[in-house]
């Protein structure tokens, strides 16, 4: 991704994560979905930060509005290992009138490494799952966070 950037903005929420058993895959490594897992908690505590519930967020019955995720992609550097403590960095790359992608770093704690980083792309959709707007609550929850307009 052109846009991915190489250290976090200066707006983003950081998330503290530990490494679990189940986290692991059979020799101690961190298994590579579980960082889309991470990813996942990032972006609930992400809207938590926000005031927004999760729930009301990725699934507004009552707005008539989902967020799914469309795209998922991470690049792993070094390995983590169980009980490991992590330092995940969310923040958002881009805001289209439709979609919104976060990006993630990990930083491991005691080494202050960097250890991987993605992003994830989620669309907004109506009741019968064609693209809509984002909400525009949800648009203005999310603009101290947004990144400037680029313009060229």
């Amino acid at each position: 991704m052109s846009f991915f950037p190489e250290a976090p903005p200066a707006k983003y929420v950081e998330v503290p994560i530990v490494v679990r058993f189940g986290d692991t895959d059979p020799f101690g490594v961190v298994f590579f979905a579980s960082y889309f897992r991470y990813c996942h908690q990032g972006i609930e505590e992400f809207f938590r930060r926000l005031g927004l519930q999760p729930r009301d967020v990725f699934r507004n019955y009552e707005k008539g509005f989902g967020l799914p995720i469309v795209s998922a992609s991470c690049d792993f550097f070094h390995p983590l290992r169980y009980g490991d403590t992590l330092n995940l960095a969310v923040f958002i790359i881009q805001a289209k009138s439709k979609a919104l992608t976060f990006g993630f770093h990990f930083y491991h704690v005691e080494r202050e490494k960097l250890v991987a980083k993605g992003h994830v792309t989620l669309v907004t959709i109506d009741e019968d799952w064609h693209s809509r707007s984002v909400p525009d609550y949800l648009r203005s929850a999310l603009e101290p966070f947004l990144p400037p307009v680029q313009t060229s």
